[in-house]
């Protein structure tokens, strides 16, 4: 396709003129945004959880023309909920030639560009910039200036142009004029200093700025979006009132709201081909990490406030197969098979991902970690085997039975040690998760039996002994009492 290389090429193509200056981007994003509402398409691919809750707020505010701000806690794909934005602009628009801020070739609005097309007129060139180019993403931070977001006088232009200072042609533009025809979007709000949100709320509103005490109309034509940590942007306050009336959509995202909505989406994320190897991750080592997250969200001795990124399970199970993978090239084993061992094995990815209360400080990061991790298994291992009889097994440990396993041993030395415990591998296989011939996972499931029955207390595990009885006290019961109140299937 032929694109228009100036502006009387434009105005007898698609690019007319009555198209491009009726429609502002916030129409061209509703109605591309229209487009993919009839064809029924998926709005933002790869954003799992949100159909039913943020997508819909998001589809509401582009149809309303609405700047909007995302609010959530870390780790909820703010971020990438608004680069998806990109996908509902043109593939590409005309601009003029060389103008830094993307002017519109029918109307420009800075001085460089209208000075261009007086002297050349319809011979004035145009360019197409393609819709990658027109988001524009700055992370705000508190020593981030007006001069960072609007602009500057430069006093080399000025010098070199013989123009005066307050001369339009001496600004250096900001990041805000050179997402003009665009999407600028500012993650962390709260951040940037209240006089830089003032020059932010007032070129939104009114299109006018100041630089360096020069009064300068820019009517620039941009969709602004934002996020945000809730707690800052309400605790805190740092976000000035006028800027919050500006803003027309405040749209709270969230947490997956279910174990397979996690999966799905750290099965997105995650770095799980190791450079095709042969590798299986069994689906409860799948949960079992996720269920991590979701009992750290719940757990008082994590700030609540900092919350629990959903970066947390796709790091441990990205670690989690590392042990596994490593424990392959030591045994020689035919693939990567991850166990509940490798989870534990993962801590140094959990333990950087909490914040802790007070409570948690005293006891330790890794200490919490590790109960988190029992806690989760606890809670995979009830899924699988609540209708299977365990007894034998915790018989077995009671009359003295003890077994030590290591994170670094074999399939075929794990198997060795687990066939001494009577009914181990018989559990393992009415459980339906494993197949005979398949040593490898039928040891990654005795081992979320084994860390299953400890995180139950029914039998004990400690570094030195690995697993062994669990005392009555702790288990609150002795093995007899426990076999006559359980019932046996």
């Amino acid at each position: 396709m032929h694109l228009p290389l100036n502006i009387a090429e434009l105005k007898s193509s698609e690019f007319n003129q009555a198209t491009m200056c009726s429609r502002s981007i916030k129409d061209e994003l509703r109605e591309n945004l229209i487009n993919k509402l009839d064809r029924r398409d998926i709005i933002f691919p790869g954003i799992v959880g949100y159909d039913d809750s943020v997508v819909p707020q998001i589809v509401n505010a582009i149809l309303s023309r609405h700047n909007f701000i995302l609010l959530g806690l870390r780790g909820q794909a703010k971020s990438r909920i608004l680069r998806e934005l990109v996908g509902l602009l043109d593939e590409q628009t005309p601009a003029v030639e060389g103008c830094e801020i993307n002017d519109n070739p029918y109307a420009p609005i800075c001085k460089a560009c209208r000075l261009l097309i007086e002297e050349r007129g319809d011979q004035a060139p145009v360019t197409f910039i393609p819709r990658d180019r027109r988001y524009v993403e700055k992370l705000a931070t508190p020593d981030v200036t007006i001069a960072d977001l609007i602009g500057d006088l430069d006093p080399i232009k000025a010098a070199r142009g013989g123009h005066l200072l307050s001369d339009e042609l001496t600004i250096h533009y900001g990041l805000l004029p050179r997402a003009n025809r665009g999407i600028f979007a500012i993650n962390e709000l709260p951040d940037l200093a209240s006089k830089v949100q003032v020059g932010l709320f007032n070129i939104m509103q009114e299109g006018d700025v100041q630089i360096k005490g020069y009064p300068i109309r820019m009517p620039l034509d941009v969709m602004l979006v934002f996020s945000a940590n809730p707690e800052d942007y309400t605790a805190r306050g740092k976000i000035i009132t006028p800027l919050k009336d500006r803003i027309g959509s405040e749209i709270n995202t969230h947490y997956p709201s279910s174990i397979e909505e996690a999966v799905e989406i750290t099965r997105q994320e995650a770095w799980l081909a190791r450079n095709g190897q042969a590798m299986h991750v069994p689906e409860f080592i799948m949960r079992a990490v996720e269920q991590v997250a979701f009992e750290a969200r719940r757990d008082q001795r994590v700030d609540k406030r900092s919350g629990v990124s959903q970066r947390l399970p796709i790091s441990a199970i990205e670690n989690v197969i590392s042990n596994a993978e490593r424990r392959r090239f030591s045994s020689d084993e035919p693939g990567i098979v991850p166990r509940i061992s490798d989870i534990y094995a993962a801590l140094p990815s959990i333990t950087g991902k909490l914040e802790l209360e007070y409570e948690g400080e005293q006891r330790g990061a890794a200490n919490v970690a590790r109960d988190l991790v029992r806690s989760a298994v606890g809670k995979v291992f009830e899924e699988y085997f609540e209708h299977i009889d365990c007894s034998p097994i915790i018989a077995w440990f009671d009359d003295g039975g003890a077994i030590r396993v290591s994170d670094t041993d074999g399939a075929a030395l794990c198997l060795k040690s687990f066939r001494q415990v009577n009914g181990l591998l018989a559990a393992a296989e009415r459980s339906g998760l494993v197949d005979k011939s398949d040593s490898q996972i039928l040891v990654a499931v005795c081992e979320l039996i084994l860390e299953g029955l400890h995180a139950q207390k029914k039998i004990s595990r400690s570094e030195e002994r690995g697993y062994i009885a669990a005392k009555p006290e702790r288990r609150g019961q002795s093995y007899e009492s426990f076999s006559r109140s359980r019932k046996i299937n």
